[in-house]
């Protein structure tokens, strides 16, 4: 059986990249990443890409007639691939209609909270970590999910908390939860991999 075709989709620096990149790497992972995506000329991301061989696409949605356009060009640099799943790791452009019933649960998208808390649309990056922390909440953490026409609203396949500390900003916070993430979003990629995992409705079963 051949490696899994992967294309990630970013918009900004890529760490959550660059760990599916290590544990492909060491063999973790068993599949390889076609495509970098990015909305963003200058996310860093592209480089991680670049400087692994791995073909970087910048997309500017300027060029684009409307959303539609933009996500269709998308589908096209993966179509073109082979890409067999679609990851989002920092991501911050919501995807079509059309692109989700093109991957239809082959789109992995990693969430900074305990979905179905701080999440939806407006919801991300540091202004997850911000409502948290003025809310009050005492625990946090990352969601790994598949996704749906909604916000945040796919089948859920892994999650993880966090403790919030009484010293905690959202910089310090946004670590921890970086570090969950690293370890959700790189373990459901591996067991998309092995095709352990199946959807069923809204249920997700993981099978090792």
């Amino acid at each position: 059986m051949s490696p899994v075709k992967i294309g990630v989709l970013i918009s900004g620096s890529g760490t959550n990249l660059q760990t599916l990149i290590d544990n492909i790497n060491s063999g973790d992972i068993y599949g390889e990443i076609s495509v970098v995506i990015s909305n963003k000329k200058d996310a860093y991301g592209l480089t991680r890409a670049k400087n692994n061989g791995i073909d970087a696409v910048y997309i500017d949605r300027k060029n684009s007639l409307d959303d539609i356009e933009f996500n269709k060009k998308i589908i096209e640099e993966l179509k073109k691939r082979d890409v067999q799943l679609v990851v989002l790791a920092g991501y911050l452009r919501i995807l079509s209609s059309e692109f989700i019933s093109q991957f239809r649960n082959r789109i992995i998208n990693i969430h900074p909270s305990l979905i179905p808390s701080f999440c939806g649309k407006g919801y991300y990056g540091e202004k997850v970590h911000k409502a948290v922390l003025d809310y009050g909440a005492k625990i946090t953490g990352a969601t790994v999910h598949f996704v749906d026409e909604e916000a945040d609203t796919g089948p859920i396949i892994f999650q993880k908390s966090v403790e919030i500390s009484e010293g905690d900003n959202v910089e310090t916070l946004k670590n921890k939860v970086l570090e969950v993430e690293h370890l959700l979003l790189s373990e459901a990629v591996r067991l998309y991999c092995k095709d352990k995992i199946i959807v069923i409705g809204r249920k997700v079963i993981v099978r090792e």
